[in-house]
């Protein structure tokens, strides 16, 4: 794979980290969420119940995509570090930097 010289990697890295903090606090609160929710079983109401598990559903899926993201910012993040970010991993061509600046963990350019 051919290196990308052309952008501002300093400014996508930093972009990248803020977005990894971002992530790992919603990743955090959500596990804290769910271990509440888990531990709050006291309640003999049906309707309490009923709704605690549907926000236990809602949170496991949000924790699910958050943890994508997660990886998908890592990954972004090792390919700042060997100058390969921004390039298409199906073409190896350029992705365009307004794509990037939208979706810095875009992996393909779109047409």
């Amino acid at each position: 794979m051919k290196n990308r010289n052309d952008l501002d990697f300093n400014e996508f890295e930093k972009i990248l980290q803020d977005k990894l903090a971002h992530i790992q606090d919603n990743i955090e609160h959500l596990h804290s969420e769910l271990d509440e929710g888990y531990n709050n079983d006291g309640s003999s109401d049906t309707k309490e119940i009923s709704s605690l598990n549907s926000l236990n559903v809602k949170d496991n899926t949000l924790l699910h995509h958050q943890e994508i993201e997660l990886k998908e910012t890592i990954h972004a993040l090792k390919k700042i570090q060997n100058k390969t970010f921004g390039i298409c991993e199906k073409s190896d061509k350029d992705i365009s930097i307004d794509r990037l600046k939208a979706n810095p963990i875009a992996r393909t350019k779109i047409k």
